[in-house]
C-alpha cells in the first residue's frame, strides 16, 4: 500500500480510497487498485461496462464485483467478493439548496426528518442519505436513474436504516450499508447485497 492510499474492510468488502485530481478519468486509477487486489496484470482484469454504465469484472474472477466513486479530491475504490457492490464517496461542501433537493428526490417522511433537524446539521444527515442511497442503486446497477425515491430511510442512531425498496431492489434486509469518513472533509458509504450461496470462488 503506497503512502497515498488508505483501505478497509468490512465484511465481504475491501475498498480503498486515494488523492483524486478533478477532471481526470478515475477508472485508470480504479483499474490499476483493482488488479493489485486480484493479483492479476491490468491488461487481465476484463473490466467492461455494461448499457448502463456500470463497471463489470470479467467472470473468470468468480463471483467478484467492483464499484468506485469520485468527489472533491479523493476516489473510492471497492472490491467484493461474494457480493454485488456499490460505493459513493461526497465530498462535505455547503449544500444551501440541500432541503430543496430533499423535497424533490426523497420520499415524504425523509424529507421530513431532515426538516426537523438544525439547518448544519441536516446538511450533513442530507450528505449521509444521498450518500447510502447512491450506493445501493449503483450496486443494483442503474445508479440515481432508477429514482432516489424507489428506496426509502428511517433515522437509526447517528445513521440512517434502509426500511423499504422497490421490489426490484430485494427487500430491505437483504442490503448491508457501511458508512465511515474516508479522511477530514468527506463521507462515503458501502452498500452489498450477497451473491447466491453457489456461485464461485473470488481469487482472494
Amino acid at each position: 500500500m503506497s503512502s497515498s492510499e488508505h483501505s478497509l474492510a468490512v465484511g465481504p468488502v475491501r475498498c480503498a480510497w486515494f488523492p483524486y485530481r478533478r477532471g481526470e478519468p478515475a477508472e485508470p486509477q480504479a483499474r490499476r487498485w483493482l488488479s493489485q487486489a486480484l493479483a492479476v496484470p491490468e491488461a487481465a482484469l476484463g473490466l467492461e461496462r455494461d448499457a448502463h454504465g456500470r463497471p463489470h469484472l470479467d467472470p473468470g474472477h468468480g463471483d467478484c464485483d467492483a464499484n468506485w466513486s469520485h468527489s472533491g479530491e479523493r476516489l473510492l475504490v471497492a472490491l467484493a467478493r461474494g457480493a454485488r457492490i456499490g460505493a459513493d464517496i461526497e465530498w462535505l461542501r455547503p449544500r444551501p439548496n440541500a432541503m430543496t433537493l430533499a423535497r424533490r428526490f426523497f420520499t415524504p417522511g425523509e424529507a421530513q426528518a431532515l426538516a426537523a433537524l438544525p439547518h448544519d446539521l441536516a446538511e450533513r444527515w442530507f450528505v449521509r442519505l444521498w450518500c447510502a442511497k447512491e450506493a445501493v442503486l449503483k450496486a443494483h446497477g442503474r445508479g440515481i436513474a432508477f429514482g432516489l425515491e424507489r428506496l426509502e430511510f428511517t433515522p437509526d442512531g447517528e445513521g440512517w436504516r434502509l426500511s423499504a425498496c422497490d421490489p426490484a431492489l430485494g427487500a430491505p434486509a437483504d442490503w448491508r450499508l457501511h458508512a465511515f469518513s474516508p479522511g477530514p472533509g468527506y463521507l462515503a458509504t458501502l452498500a452489498w447485497r450477497r451473491w447466491p450461496a453457489d456461485a464461485a470462488a473470488c481469487p482472494r
